[in-house]
């Protein structure tokens, strides 16, 4: 089992000697009248002299300067001293009082520190009596520094502004620093480890019932992440101190950034949103981080990343890739220093190869951003990668067979290999952007050596993309036909943002037609004559020449573009632009680009001709990119 906090209860009068008359009134009830009020704040308590100043030199001096030094005073009326400035406040100095009285106190972790300060202050020391209060909190101090959970306790009370400066002066902080670094550092597994009841009590926390029996027979082995959830639970200062203190006991380097990526993870949103768990951990994010602690300003994020970035090992590969991109992303997000980022970029350059492709998508947040994601972020870690990688096999690449390059390359090409196909998709990925130059596609392009790329299929790939980009912006989709629309919408070798853009100014266009035919339609049932009600005639060059071209065989290779006669009718020009089956066959193979069309599309029924169309083929004009 685990063992109790630490307590010790000093004093052998009964407890209930003192009363809480109202809300800031403390009173001592004996037989004799109070003769010294203490006001600590706005609180008052109603005392006697002689048991203060048995104990207290400065209790002592404050009461003798408040009656005078000839005891000429009125000691009918009770005199009257503050003590406003006595660590802990009210809460100290009653436990303190309670001490001169020897009524019964109970110390624990929890206020032995601003006790210990406020005895410190009040000097109550062995000059006024053998075993003081400052020789008692002393002691019972010791005890709480053996223990973890105790001492992170004692910790968190010196977090009190009121406190932090005497617990600072008195050395409690360091003391309690140094503590949990050493258990920290500590091997989990020899005999007598001070860690052991607290992680015997986690362990029979999460014990899980089978069958009604509890299988807590002995308490599972922690590992050397044990302490990072509370460690976490630090403020900066006191977290840079520890790792400051472990650091100097030879603590692992894998085993600091570690405990880093967890504090990191539970203080910036922006990684918890990204969902960022590269070291593998089934710990998560610390309850306190996701639920009850505030958030913090994105100024303190700030402070807090470039802290974590400076703090963090120096040797390569103790922090993941992808936890290092995830920094670099917050940090561009909350415009952390440019020496911050650009350490974060040397470091994940250093080990791209690790890098997933969601992870180089760094949104671009400059205040003169260009490009939707930071290309130049990428170009710099992509330089740093090939400036720390020893240009293998780059003088004979041919000594080396194709096939074996592209199915398992040699060890030593496996970095260069796996970052060449990484950079090939990125490019990919951004090659949509409107705003990414040539230029700058072209050197990140050619950065990856010619020896990384067993084949070119995904530098194709993405060159293939690049241009259709470059070239479909030049084309104005509001500005196709109704045909054009119709066989950009089946034309395969578009991009899918382009055929997206043709089917909404499509519909748009069928939707403002049919409203506009029902308003027509509306004129005439109430009486207007039949020769008003006109639709506008197209002129013969409103639309593309779709006679010149290659023949029309299939939907994928081209459209019908026979020009039928004029509707006469608004129901007649309704039926023919729906044309049955067309929309739906673009719409499938929109879906089918999408990913989300379950079927085959070569069980699609051929789409009948268009209305009034001519039996012949008729040549038609290509407009694929």
């Amino acid at each position: 089992m685990a063992a109790a906090a630490a307590t010790r209860v000093i004093g052998s009068k009964p407890s209930d000697c003192f009363q809480f008359i109202d809300p800031n009134t403390w009173t001592c009830i004996t037989e004799l009248a109070s003769d010294v009020v203490v006001q600590v704040g706005e609180v008052s308590f109603h005392l006697h002299k002689m048991p203060l100043i048995s104990r207290s030199g400065t209790l002592n001096k404050l009461v003798n300067e408040s009656t005078g030094d000839d005891g000429g005073g009125d000691d009918s009326k009770p005199c009257t001293v503050r003590l406003d400035d006595v660590p802990g406040g009210a809460e100290a100095f009653l436990l303190a009082a309670r001490f001169c009285y020897d009524v019964q106190t109970e110390l624990n972790a929890g206020n032995v520190v601003p006790l210990r300060c406020a005895a410190e202050h009040l000097a109550m020391t062995e000059d006024y009596g053998e075993g003081n209060l400052v020789e008692q909190a002393e002691s019972f101090l010791s005890e709480v520094l053996a223990g973890w959970n105790d001492t992170v306790r004692a910790l968190d009370a010196c977090d009190d502004a009121a406190v932090l400066p005497a617990a600072e002066d008195l050395l409690i902080v360091p003391r309690c620093i140094d503590s949990l670094a050493d258990k920290a550092c500590a091997d989990p597994t020899l005999s007598g480890w001070p860690m052991l009841e607290y992680f015997t009590a986690k362990s029979l926390e999460e014990t899980a019932i089978w069958n009604g029996i509890g299988a807590a027979g002995r308490p599972r082995s922690p590992g050397v992440d044990w302490w990072y959830e509370q460690a976490s639970s630090f403020g900066l200062p006191v977290y840079k101190r520890l790792i400051a203190a472990v650091r100097s006991r030879g603590m692992s380097p894998e085993n600091i950034a570690g405990s880093l990526m967890h504090y990191a993870r539970g203080h910036l949103s922006g990684l918890r949103r990204r969902g960022d768990n590269s070291d593998g951990s089934s710990r998560g994010v610390r309850a306190g981080a996701s639920g009850t602690a505030a958030v913090l300003s994105a100024g303190d994020q700030r402070t807090l990343l470039e802290e974590i970035v400076a703090l963090l090992p120096v040797e390569k590969g103790v922090a993941p890739t992808r936890f290092l991109l995830g920094l670099l992303s917050v940090a561009t997000v909350l415009h952390a220093a440019a020496a911050c980022r650009g350490e974060l970029e040397r470091r994940a350059g250093n080990q791209l190869e690790e890098a997933a492709l969601g992870d180089l998508l760094i949104p671009n947040t400059g205040y003169s951003a260009e490009t939707l994601y930071d290309v130049d972020s990428v170009q710099r870690m992509l330089e740093q990668f090939m400036v720390t990688t020893p240009p293998a096999f780059a003088a004979s690449p041919e000594t080396t067979d194709e096939g074996q390059l592209v199915d398992a390359p040699p060890a030593e090409l496996r970095p260069v290999c796996s970052v060449g196909k990484l950079v090939d998709g990125y490019l990919a990925e951004v090659g949509t952007d409107a705003n990414l130059k040539p230029s700058k596609f072209q050197t990140i392009a050619a950065l990856v050596p010619d020896y990384a790329r067993a084949i070119d299929d995904g530098l194709y790939r993405a060159i293939d993309i690049y241009l259709k980009e470059q070239l479909c912006r030049l084309m104005n989709c509001q500005k196709l036909s109704l045909e054009a629309c119709t066989h950009a919408a089946q034309n395969e070798r578009l991009p899918l943002r382009v055929v997206v853009q043709v089917l909404f100014f499509e519909q748009l266009r069928l939707r403002t037609t049919v409203s506009g035919w029902f308003f027509v339609s509306d004129n005439a049932d109430q009486g207007s004559s039949s020769d008003n009600c006109v639709l506008p005639r197209r002129r013969p060059d409103d639309d593309l020449d779709f006679s010149a071209g290659s023949e029309v065989t299939t939907e994928e290779d081209g459209f019908a573009a026979a020009r039928h006669d004029e509707p006469s009718s608004p129901a007649m020009s309704v039926a023919e632009i729906q044309r049955p089956g067309k929309p739906k066959s673009a719409l499938s193979r929109l879906l089918g680009k999408l990913g989300l069309c379950g079927r085959s599309s070569s069980r699609q029924q051929q789409q009948p001709p268009l209305p009034g169309a001519s039996d012949k083929r008729r040549k038609s004009f290509d407009l694929g990119c």
